[in-house]
């Protein structure tokens, strides 16, 4: 995961030259980035407060928006879709942009990768920049849903990042469960201040339905035992913030969600747990629990060398970045 929970210990050298180059940003923008003026559509609703306006740029204040921006250039393809957004108890997911490096080595592997991902349901925008084999995804699909559409292009894709390209301090985490039995991953990314986007793949668990939660603390000397109450900062609340409703995993053990959560802030999260229960009782012994991580956000991460072990992202196995077993 060194490079999925990258720390970004690279951020404060980035802003800095951002901050140098914002004075160029204005008169580059209408001619470099054509392409992003519809991947970022400033009058959807679903971006809150995303806004990349000439106010932010002479103000002289470093947005992440300008920093990803610089990825576009002069070979990159973007294409827009008309796709229905997916749903979660009946409403509309709220978009995400999702960044996945992809080995492509010409323009045929663009259109390759472009053709696919305009299939997939919920994809509204795609921007695949050959240069910097970073391809974007602006929609409302899942990130399982995107991998498996890239990887039946039979190219290499790692999730780089996932979020919305504004100012959040910490605008998404990750949490993973090994095994020995219960494998899976949890993603979080932070939509606005007051809403977050969750998603989560499991195998290896019972049949039936399971409890899960976000949980106090992030000790697991004990497992799930030693990870404390449900999250609940806000004592007087009926259902604890940390509540996260209920898992169906089917015959093969399998479980899929992908949902919102309403007032959770992906920032005060980081340190818990995501705890799994025997059963629908979040009283009862939990059978799993894994801590929840810092993950990349948009433009946090597009180096192809870890410098914790010096492979490089293609060397990588694809378990430290979306679980083959779920």
């Amino acid at each position: 995961m060194a490079f999925l929970r990258s720390a970004v210990t690279t951020k404060t050298t980035a802003i800095a030259l951002a901050a140098a180059a914002i004075p160029a940003l204005s008169s580059v923008y209408s001619s470099t980035l054509p392409n992003f003026k519809g991947l970022y559509n400033i009058n959807n609703p679903s971006f809150g407060s995303l806004s990349f306006s000439a106010n932010s740029i002479h103000n002289n204040r470093p947005v992440k928006t300008n920093l990803v921006k610089t990825f576009a250039t002069s070979s990159s393809a973007a294409v827009e879709m008309d796709q229905k957004p997916l749903t979660h108890n009946g409403a509309a997911l709220p978009e995400l942009l999702t960044e996945f490096m992809v080995d492509m080595k010409c323009e045929g592997c663009v259109k390759s990768v472009k053709n696919k991902l305009q299939d997939v349901d919920g994809v509204k925008n795609v921007d695949v920049d050959l240069i910097s084999q970073v391809v974007r995804v602006l929609g409302t699909s899942p990130v399982k849903i995107l991998t498996e559409a890239l990887e039946q292009t039979g190219r290499k894709a790692r999730l780089i990042g996932q979020g919305i390209p504004e100012d959040f301090l910490v605008s998404a985490a990750v949490s993973e469960f090994k095994g020995p039995v219960i494998f899976g991953v949890v993603r979080l990314a932070q939509v606005n201040m007051e809403l977050a986007r969750i998603e989560a793949n499991f195998s290896g668990l019972p049949p039936g339905k399971h409890g899960w939660s976000i949980n106090e603390f992030g000790d697991l000397t004990k497992g799930a035992a030693s990870t404390g109450k449900v999250f609940n900062p806000t004592e007087h609340e009926k259902e604890p913030l940390g509540d996260l409703g209920t898992l169906d995993a089917d015959e093969k053990g399998e479980a899929f969600f992908s949902g919102v959560k309403e007032k959770l802030r992906v920032g005060d999260l980081i340190g818990r747990s995501i705890v799994v229960y025997g059963t629908e009782d979040k009283s009862d012994e939990g059978i799993a629990a894994a801590v929840l991580a810092r993950s990349a956000g948009v433009g946090e991460n597009y180096k192809k060398l870890c410098t914790c072990d010096g492979t490089t992202i293609w060397e990588a196995t694809n378990a430290d970045f979306v679980t083959s077993k779920v």
